[in-house]
């Protein structure tokens, strides 16, 4: 039993969304057959799933937004109950934990969701492309992808690698490794400079401490590196669609950070001062809203209290 069967309507759906965007680039003056229309299907099949899970972006900025401003109420709860291992502690922190995130309407899960959704995606390609050999020499077809079509396919290269191809294939040429190696870079970069703008760029100074903040310090780092480490047994077409992929993510981020950032960040600031250069250029001063003033109270002894027994009656 194929433990993947459960993916076949995703690699169905891939498969469609790959030859629909082939047959679109063709229609733009593209040449039929192999070639750079079907390099270009996975750009395009990486855009409609981008497009479609557009909603999910805005919900998981939102999250991950609320999950850092709340480190300070949720630090406090893990004070309150630090050294508490007895099972009622651990479940009125655990119940405690919850309310603060329903209350936020946030969760840790929030904020990984566009990942978690291409997932399938991903594996559903992947699975495409590992099987466009078996299809081309007379295997079962996967969707539109029948053996004309999937020979296509695995003769569509870029620069001399093709798109079923990886680093460790064998047998491999200098090509597919040099392609392989400079799209796992780009893979792992662009996937740190969207974490990074992400955590570093749209939280408070506040939100950057805790617990928490490190472990999104450590994840900024091992993640790319996981990728890197796995990214060797990727098909070129794979490494092609997580490239564009997070492309997108730091563009939508981008957008999405300069005009609606969280109070208190650099972006805000970065911000603000934008809006403060050009409306200097038309004349106008944006004045800062005014503190509140403190009025700090003489600091003294404090009159320590006499029983009225001792006081020294006065003749």
């Amino acid at each position: 039993m194929d433990f993947f069967a459960f993916l076949a309507p995703i690699e169905w759906a891939v498969a469609w969304i790959m030859y629909l965007c082939h047959t679109f680039f063709v229609f733009l003056g593209l040449p039929d057959g192999s070639g750079v229309a079907w390099i270009l299907a996975v750009v395009g099949l990486t855009i409609v799933i981008r497009v479609l899970i557009i909603p999910l972006f805005f919900k998981q900025i939102k999250a991950s937004r609320a999950m850092q401003m709340i480190q300070p109420e949720l630090q406090a709860i893990q004070k309150k109950y630090k050294n508490k291992t007895d099972p009622a502690s651990r479940e009125a922190m655990g119940r405690e934990t919850m309310a603060l995130y329903s209350k936020h309407g946030t969760n840790p899960l929030a904020s990984c969701m566009p990942i978690l959704l291409q997932t399938p995606i991903f594996f559903g390609l992947f699975r495409v492309l590992n099987g466009l050999d078996e299809i081309a020499a007379g295997g079962s077809a996967i969707g539109p992808i029948n053996t004309e079509v999937a020979t296509q396919i695995e003769n569509s290269q870029l620069f001399g690698a093709s798109l079923s191809s990886t680093f460790l294939h064998e047998p491999t040429d200098p090509n597919t490794k040099i392609v392989s190696a400079v799209l796992i870079v780009l893979m792992c970069a662009t996937l740190y400079i969207t974490q990074r703008q992400l955590t570093m760029k749209n939280m408070p100074a506040s939100a950057m401490q805790g617990p928490m903040a490190q472990t999104q310090k450590i994840m900024l780092y091992l993640i790319p590196g996981m990728m890197a480490v796995s990214g060797v047994n990727f098909p070129i077409g794979v490494l092609i669609y997580w490239v564009v992929s997070n492309l997108w993510s730091t563009g939508q981020q981008f957008y999405t950070i300069n005009r609606m950032p969280t109070p208190g960040s650099e972006a805000e600031k970065r911000m603000n001062e934008r809006k403060a250069r050009k409306a200097a250029k038309k004349g106008i001063i944006i004045e800062e809203p005014e503190k509140p003033t403190v009025i700090e109270q003489p600091r003294g002894q404090r009159e320590q209290p006499q029983r009225k027994n001792r006081r020294k009656r006065k003749k």
